[in-house]
């Protein structure tokens, strides 16, 4: 057997220990949405409980209004992904292919964002929100996130990647800006607008603080702020905790699923450059 060969084996041993170790965790919460309760805590218990039960799906419902926020989650992530991915596209195009004056410190400005930690933000967003009257809207949990540094700073670093004169012979021909951007631009960026749609999806699916602070009305509320329902005063229904939770992981996966192939051709793209 070659150095190589050993070498091979060797690497891919290490990934499946921690594929493994990643996976194992989720396997285990998915077996155990089909357990009673008293299976789950049970203390020496078999990794396949028994006895099965969907007793777990068909009580969530009941519980709360769990499709409801399901689709509240739905509706405000993909609408944010949408904005967020057209606003850091427009602005990562104005920094990367127009010269004015202050440009370097706006998109400094733009850099800085990225480094202030986000909890410092909380207190003069929700403020702002206040005095706007947004409180108990989606408009409150929408607004503030359309606009992202790390968004405009990959658009900006992609589209800087396009040919100068590709674009002069589209004005030479009579196109503008505006159809440039969406005829050339973006669709040359779908690398980017993959890898950034999977991201801010995942980071506004998961968000918990700033809908927990923005929304009071439960038939407004995000799923990620309804699972901490399942925990009582006397106890935690897991059972329900883990169906609910292997639902809500499901839009994750499917966005990455549509965006994986130009996501990892993004990143074969950028290490090879």
């Amino acid at each position: 057997m070659t150095a190589e060969r050993i070498k091979t084996i060797f690497f891919n041993t290490i990934l499946l220990i921690i594929a493994l170790i990643t996976v194992v965790p989720f396997i285990w919460m998915l077996v155990s949405s089909f357990a009673p309760n008293s299976e789950i805590v049970k203390i020496g218990g078999s990794f396949f409980p028994t006895p099965s039960t969907f007793a777990n799906y068909t009580s969530i419902q009941e519980r709360f209004g769990f499709m409801r926020m399901f689709l509240n989650s739905l509706f405000v992530s993909l609408t944010v992904t949408a904005l967020t991915i057209y606003s850091s596209a427009l602005v990562g195009f104005v920094f990367a292919k127009f010269k004015f004056r202050g440009r370097n410190l706006l998109f400094g400005m733009v850099l800085s964002s990225m480094m202030l930690p986000w909890a410092v933000t909380i207190i003069p967003k929700y403020e702002m929100m206040v005095n706007f009257g947004w409180l108990d809207t989606y408009k409150s949990l929408i607004v503030p996130s359309i606009v992202s540094g790390f968004g405009i700073f990959m658009f900006r670093q992609s589209i800087s990647q396009i040919s100068d004169e590709m674009l002069e012979a589209a004005r030479v021909d009579g196109a503008s800006d505006f159809f440039i951007f969406h005829r050339i631009i973006l669709p040359m960026s779908r690398n980017t607008i993959s890898s950034l749609a999977i991201f801010q999806f995942l980071w506004s699916w998961e968000d918990f603080l700033w809908p927990f602070l923005m929304i009071n009305d439960e038939k407004k509320q995000l799923i990620s702020v309804g699972l901490r329902l399942f925990n009582g005063q006397y106890g935690t229904d897991y059972g329900g905790l883990f169906a609910a939770t292997s639902i809500s992981i499901i839009p994750v996966i499917v966005v990455y699923l549509v965006f994986q192939k130009q996501f990892i051709a993004g990143i074969a793209s950028g290490s090879g450059k």
